[in-house]
């Protein structure tokens, strides 16, 4: 009886539905964008004020009581505010009984802290004293909306590398590219290529920040509240979801 022939057919690549570059990465590079965006208006317009970094609010605040500088209270002020803000935000998480729709609430609120710190800052501007409570108003719903961002960053989507703090994927960008130079491997191209968009995304948005605001004053945010409210939607999708992670 003869023996029956071995299939001679390759097996089918296992990575046939491998989400592209831009399903896996188009998150983390457009909230990127928004946040060296948002970073930079605040900077501009509230006289050094971070809405992202509270560190950078801490040591400008440090400069400015050996400098006898106004508004030293609201960089302070920052501190208590963003870790309240990621209390609140922390506790949501945890009680929530949609897990699978947190990310979207996320972004969603991240959105709608935007869209204030936008109508604030067309409201009161143009901002003349440092120490005023309209810039207090306005640099705290900026600072809420990133603080937000900042908690789902360590908590839902703590797989992804941070989107407003680029001290930590710079270093990682300077790593990949050690490690590409001493072995040019698929792996560390496709780590290096991360990290770097990472840190152009956070270029171009501060970039596009500065002058879209020269252009458009505070309307400028409306623009990229509008990338937060994509991926809002899109993060109800569970393929979404599974694709970024």
């Amino acid at each position: 009886m003869p023996k029956a022939r071995a299939s001679t057919s390759s097996p089918r690549p296992l990575n046939d539905n491998s989400p592209s570059f831009w399903q896996r990465y188009q998150a983390p590079i457009l909230l990127t964008v928004v946040g060296g965006a948002i970073d930079t208006i605040g900077f501009i317009t509230l006289f050094g004020f971070f809405t992202a970094h509270v560190t950078g609010n801490l040591v400008l605040a440090g400069s400015g009581l050996v400098k006898g500088e106004d508004g030293l209270w609201i960089k302070l002020a920052s501190v208590p505010l963003f870790i309240l803000t990621v209390v609140i935000t922390k506790i949501y998480i945890d009680k929530s009984k949609q897990q699978q729709r947190v990310l979207s609430h996320l972004l969603l609120a991240e959105a709608l802290f935007l869209t204030a710190f936008m109508i604030a800052g067309l409201s009161f501007q143009p901002f003349t004293e440092a120490g005023d409570i309209t810039v207090a108003i306005t640099g705290g719903l900026g600072l809420t909306a990133l603080a937000i961002r900042n908690t789902a960053s360590k908590t839902v989507i703590k797989h992804m590398s941070p989107t407003v703090l680029m001290t930590g994927n710079t270093t990682q960008l300077g790593i990949g590219l050690s490690d590409y130079l001493a072995n040019r491997s698929a792996d560390n191209a496709k780590k290096l290529a991360h990290s770097t968009a990472l840190v152009i995304s956070f270029v171009i948005g501060a970039l596009l920040g500065a002058i879209l605001y020269v252009n458009l004053s505070y309307w400028a945010v409306g623009l990229f509240v509008m990338p937060v409210l994509y991926l809002s939607w899109l993060a109800r999708d569970p393929e979404f979801l599974q694709n970024i992670s």
